[in-house]
């Protein structure tokens, strides 16, 4: 890029695609890694963190893009397919830098650090961090008090030391468009500090969802950081299944604690998970699927089926069932999947069109048999019903996923380890 390139700010970055010359998607850029320099210099830009087709982050050394525009990177096309690993020297400047609190180097006013923009250099391909677009006061990207300006590196000091009870809302506002595997994903790879930090400034259900998708460990760790009351507020807020998968991993005080803090309804749906074998259909079961009385019509089973905080898998089908209609339901009459909903008129009662053949799960059966129940009838979920008849939950091939891959699959690549060296 030529001399007078236009300054770049770091959250227009984040997400963003990085190609190939040819064209070919590479990944999309995750954060960037700078390293300080004594003597007032600008911090030395040294490369993207990129996440690959298969998840895993590599490091795209800034000597190898061509392009910053429009929207998106250009590489050489020769990168190196190694993890990355941050080194000692080097700080993230999404994950570290952004809602940091510095100080005005002229008049010692604190400020919060909104974005950081970034420049090449002329006639090299060496990038550093230009300026620093901040908030006079205490605050975040959220927060609109205080003046708002951009300032030169060498206006403001602070870097150099490790803050306590930084702020995270404009780090999150980079997360806005990311689905929450992808939240999961940056957020595993902070660290402890800045993970509870991210965890503090999400609202309920986002954390919830993010929460999901995290490894255990993580799950542990972020929920034993919450104040109680909001750790529960989290936890109703999350599928009853995956809050009954987190809670089985505290110790029993703790769990106990909790379960108390939740309301009545929503605890009980946990227990009940709870009380089953983790590896059986209770235990993997969700007590949430689409559940009609034989009254209902085809209308409104494709109404519940188009609610947009449904899973795929559980907008799948509709359970018809007696009254009540929660789990434990009354008697259970059969299923009506999807693709029959779009064939019947919209007046039609879904008792009519049940599939009652399939013979639905007991509660302790065991996991290779909701497996193979799955691949045997092309079904991507199962109703669990007990020994009355009553519907309980119903468990979808997602959460079979979940138990059939290895403990640590959230942590490890999709693909092999194949690698193009680049010599980092």
């Amino acid at each position: 890029m030529a001399a007078g390139t236009p300054r770049v700010f770091v959250s227009h970055l984040s997400g963003v695609p990085v190609f190939d010359p040819n064209g070919d998607q590479v990944g999309r850029v995750r954060d960037l890694v700078a390293m300080l320099r004594v003597g007032g210099k600008p911090p030395r830009l040294l490369g993207m963190v990129v996440e690959v087709v298969s998840r895993r982050r590599i490091f795209l050394p800034m000597t190898r893009v061509t392009g910053v525009e429009s929207g998106q990177v250009i590489t050489t096309g020769v990168v190196n397919m190694r993890r990355f690993e941050q080194r000692p020297t080097e700080r993230l400047v999404l994950g570290e830098f952004l809602d940091r609190r510095v100080r005005l180097v002229e008049t010692d006013e604190e400020v919060t650090v909104l974005d950081v923009a970034i420049q090449q250099l002329p006639a090299r391909r060496d990038w550093e961090i230009d300026k620093f677009f901040v908030r006079k006061g205490r605050g975040g990207a959220l927060r609109r008090k205080g003046e708002a300006l951009t300032v030169e590196w060498s206006a403001v000091e602070g870097f150099s030391l490790e803050e306590h009870g930084q702020g995270a809302e404009s780090l999150v506002a980079t997360f806005e468009r990311l689905r929450p595997t992808d939240v999961a994903n940056a957020m595993h790879h902070l660290t402890p500090k800045r993970r509870a930090e991210v965890a503090a400034a999400l609202d309920d259900d986002r954390l919830a969802d993010v929460l999901e998708e995290l490894p255990e460990d993580d799950q542990v760790e972020i929920l034993g950081k919450l104040e109680e009351d909001r750790a529960a507020d989290v936890l109703e807020a999350m599928d009853p299944d995956d809050a009954a998968d987190l809670l089985s991993e505290l110790p029993e005080a703790d769990k106990e604690r909790l379960l108390a803090l939740m309301r009545p309804d929503d605890a009980a749906d946990v227990r009940r998970l709870l009380s089953y074998e983790e590896r059986t259909a209770g235990g993997l079961m969700t007590t949430e699927p689409i559940i009609l009385r034989p009254d209902a019509t085809v209308a409104d089973a494709l109404a519940r089926v188009r609610q947009q905080d449904l899973s795929p898998a559980l907008a799948a089908q509709v359970y018809v069932c007696r009254s009540p209609d929660e789990t434990p339901t009354g008697r259970y009459l059969g299923t009506v999947h999807f693709q029959r909903l779009l064939r019947d008129p919209p007046y039609t009662l879904v008792s009519s069109i049940v599939d009652s053949d399939l013979v639905p799960l007991s509660p302790d059966t065991p996991l290779p048999a909701v497996t193979s129940y799955l691949a045997a009838y092309n079904m991507v979920s199962v109703p669990v019903v007990d020994e009355s008849g009553s519907l309980l939950g119903a468990v979808t091939v997602d959460d079979v996923l979940d138990h059939l891959l290895p403990e640590d699959w959230r942590e490890t690549d999709f693909l092999g380890e194949e690698e193009i060296t680049d010599g980092r």
